[in-house]
């Protein structure tokens, strides 16, 4: 008569969970152990956001602060700070998920905040946070003037210092906003002296602040995308078409 052993339960269980981790298997999603490992091993680093794959085999993106993104593997035993580039489509994949995280409803822009400039038609849109102190500004405005059929809302960003506030208050309280604003930023015509109610502009920098606006001048497009700096104009561009 054969002979069946009968195992106590969960017995194989046991064996089976030990034989996996023996090969190097584990039943923790490679996520939990990466949150678990980083902050064992780095107690200074912020805590983490979201743990997710990428589209290389094994490298995982470990978002931090909201926007700050880095790179590491499935166990956690590097941790990689720089870009990760698409060789095949040419794409730069980091830039193109900050932008998705920056992104802001073009809606929750407080619009009555800035001032309007129309060139053209003015079918497309976009806003600018700007210091009228930021040289990249003052070069990105002449940049701008090439564009036609374009709506730009302009929020006067006053952080680089007292005479950013003094300027943007002269620009805001002018009899006409956008020339002053233009006069000033191409061909530094200072804005003669002005007085009004200037709160808007406190409440561009708080806005600025709580949405993390760090430098100028920083460009948002009508679908929420962002785009910090002086960027060519072909990328203005696109992100137009984009919005079309």
């Amino acid at each position: 008569m054969p002979t069946f052993f009968v195992s106590r339960p969960g017995r194989w269980t046991a064996l089976l969970c030990a034989a996996l981790l023996a090969a190097g298997c584990s039943s923790v999603p490679p996520e939990d152990t990466i949150r678990q490992t980083l902050a064992e091993r780095l107690p200074n680093l912020p805590k983490i956001d979201e743990v997710s794959k990428t589209p290389m085999e094994g490298l995982y993106e470990v978002r931090v602060n909201k926007t700050e993104i880095f790179y590491t593997d499935r166990a956690g035993n590097y941790l990689i700070q720089g870009e990760l580039i698409d060789t095949k489509e040419r794409t730069n994949l980091t830039e193109a998920r900050v932008e998705k995280l920056t992104a802001l409803p073009f809606e929750s822009l407080p619009l009555k905040d800035a001032f309007t400039i129309v060139r053209g038609t003015g079918a497309r849109k976009l806003a600018i946070f700007e210091d009228p102190n930021c040289g990249f500004c003052k070069r990105f405005e002449r940049e701008l003037e090439k564009l036609d059929d374009v709506t730009v809302h302009v929020f006067l960003y006053p952080i680089l210092g007292p005479d950013s506030m003094v300027k943007s208050a002269n620009i805001w309280c002018a009899a006409d906003k956008g020339k002053a604003f233009a006069d000033w930023m191409t061909q530094n015509v200072v804005p003669p002296q002005a007085s009004c109610d200037i709160g808007a502009l406190q409440r561009n920098v708080a806005f600025g602040q709580q949405h993390r606006i760090t430098g100028t001048p920083t460009t948002f497009f009508a679908d929420g995308t962002r785009v910090a700096g002086a960027v060519p104009l072909d990328r203005i561009e696109q992100g137009l078409k984009a919005t079309q």
